[in-house]
């Protein structure tokens, strides 16, 4: 099947303009007649789809319809790629993928828009997949043709998520790891000819590097089993002002603290609620790290906690605003204001918050204001913090009444 009229493409259609059912069926069947282009792309290891002027799926071959999850190409004509994908963002407008703010950073948007300008184009595309918020990279590529006088995109996707995972832990091993190995090194060299007073004083720093150390490599193992599925969530009753006072004891002596204040709120109250208390850990501990890092020498990060009828809020402010095309990537998978391969802590915060404490997370930027991150829990893990708990309907419904009270 040749291209013809060239590579001319019609950029004046509008973001939100759908073709009707009949164009749809129309232009696939230009596709699904081609039976040597049908067996031809099956064959293909990677996943190719066809949009038309609307970037709407008029194609798809079968290694994208298993992927997808889908019976067959049916079920998946009509859709952009974002919808098809289950993109958490596809449903914020009523125009759909390739309308939102969001989209104006995405890799697969950007390379489709080229396409339609008359230039093939190759760009990285990180995706949040509804509803497990599953990560999902992808090297895409988009080629403009015509045929029969309508306007296509070839667009092509490889799954590029195992590297990108290599590449996160190759950075973890090769640089914050070993940064750690090397400082105990240097330290352990000194202790040999150390005084007793030097001897305590290097040991309280191999400590903590031990400490970081560890603290690094389990973070990353428990990631990789959320991100498998294989996380046991373990639920406990939590004293809320207690446990946002240990998440400050064990930050303000952290290096990266120096220079630096963490402060509760004042106005915080104790009360009970149900959830994992590791996993929550986990949370609010990346959460006070980042803002740690985004916090200027001798300012200050605030923490605090409240509770509505039906949610416990925590929260973790600093005084920086973040860019807004940080703001636009910020869950992304291996999206990091750090470097290439860094940076998977507001990415494991919304996976653990969202899939395993059964609540959400969301954030407020601006310079007047600064930025602020939010999670919101429900009171109980429903079934799970009553089975975990042996506690029956009726104890659980006194917990609610008695956490309601403390507000």
């Amino acid at each position: 099947m040749m291209a013809q009229g060239g590579f001319i493409m019609n950029t004046t259609s509008n973001l939100h303009q759908r073709s009707s059912t009949e164009e749809l069926y129309r232009q696939s069947q230009y596709f699904t007649r081609q039976l040597p282009f049908q067996y031809f792309s099956d064959s293909l290891t990677e996943f190719v789809t066809i949009l038309n002027k609307n970037r709407q799926i008029v194609f798809c071959n079968r290694p994208l319809i298993s992927y997808l999850k889908a019976d067959d190409v049916n079920g998946l004509i009509g859709k952009r790629p974002g919808e098809a994908l289950q993109c958490q963002h596809a449903d914020n407008t009523c125009g759909g993928c390739g309308t939102t703010e969001f989209c104006t950073m995405c890799g697969a948007n950007i390379a489709i828009r080229h396409s339609q300008n008359g230039i093939e184009d190759i760009q990285e595309c990180r995706i949040i997949s509804e509803p497990d918020t599953k990560a999902l990279e992808f090297q895409v590529h988009a080629t403009p043709f015509t045929y029969n006088n309508d306007f296509f995109t070839i667009f092509s996707l490889t799954d590029t998520s195992d590297e990108k995972r290599r590449k996160v832990l190759e950075s973890l091993f090769f640089h914050d790891v070993m940064n750690m190995v090397g400082g105990l090194l240097g330290y352990s060299e000194l202790l040999q000819d150390a005084t007793t007073e030097e001897a305590k004083e290097y040991g309280a720093v191999i400590h903590k590097l031990v400490n970081d150390l560890s603290d690094q490599i389990i973070g990353q193992r428990e990631l990789t089993y959320a991100e498998h599925h294989e996380t046991k969530v373990r639920a406990s009753l939590i004293h809320a002002k207690t446990f946002l006072t240990s998440i400050l004891i064990a930050f303000e002596k952290h290096r990266i603290s120096k220079n630096k204040t963490i402060e509760i709120d004042p106005a915080v109250e104790d009360f009970l609620f149900v959830s994992d208390e590791h996993i929550l850990r986990r949370v609010l501990g990346n959460l006070t790290k980042n803002a740690l890092e985004a916090t200027d020498f001798h300012s200050s990060i605030r923490l605090s906690c409240s509770i509505s009828d039906t949610s416990v809020i925590f929260s973790v402010h600093n005084h920086q605003s973040m860019l807004h095309d940080v703001q636009m990537q910020v869950f992304q998978r291996s999206f990091s204001t750090k470097g290439q391969g860094r940076g998977l802590g507001t990415y494991s915060v919304k996976l653990f918050t969202e899939q395993y404490l059964k609540g959400t997370v969301t954030f407020l930027s601006n310079e007047e204001i600064g930025t602020t991150f939010t999670v919101a829990l429900p009171i109980a893990l429903k079934g799970i913090g009553a089975d975990e708990l042996n506690l029956s309907e009726g104890t659980e419904k006194i917990l609610l009444s008695d956490v309601t009270q403390n507000k």
